[in-house]
């Protein structure tokens, strides 16, 4: 019994359970495969052009992985602006509460995701079946001679 107790010690010991979280050293938001790290920066209502996105993903708090239009802060619904003068691949404008505005300055681009891939071009796809369907059963269906 002894050796059993000494063992288990020995296993707390040497392989301690640490719990696996991350913590980001920066807010960041994704829309259409970029990256854009949020700054304190507040843009002015007179600046803000049209809604360009949401927020409809969070980050994986665990693997720290992401797809689509993602964010490691705000909640999902948050609205992305076009800022005036300025293109939305540079920067773009974050909704942080009602009326207020924050910049988000183009980080890099988003790493691969299955899922992207999937959401982006499953319109076309989605067609695509239904032509062939539709070819096949007009191809059956021919009058007869």
């Amino acid at each position: 019994m002894k050796k059993l107790i000494v063992s288990f010690i020995f296993l707390v010991i040497a392989f301690p359970m640490v719990a696996m979280a991350l913590s980001w050293t920066i807010i960041f938001v994704v829309w259409n495969g970029n990256v854009y790290e949020v700054t304190e920066e507040a843009v002015a209502e007179s600046q803000i052009r049209q809604v360009i996105g949401e927020v409809k993903t969070k980050e994986n708090e665990y693997s720290g992985k992401f797809h689509g239009n993602a964010s490691n802060y705000y909640p999902i619904g948050t609205k992305y602006y076009d800022i005036e003068g300025t293109p939305s691949s540079e920067e773009i404008a974050v909704e942080t509460e009602e009326g207020q505005w924050v910049k988000a300055i183009f980080a890099h681009k988003a790493p691969f995701h299955l899922g992207d891939f999937f959401i982006r071009y499953l319109p076309f796809f989605l067609s695509g079946v239904v032509l062939l369907l539709g070819f096949i059963l007009f191809k059956k269906k021919k009058p007869p001679v």
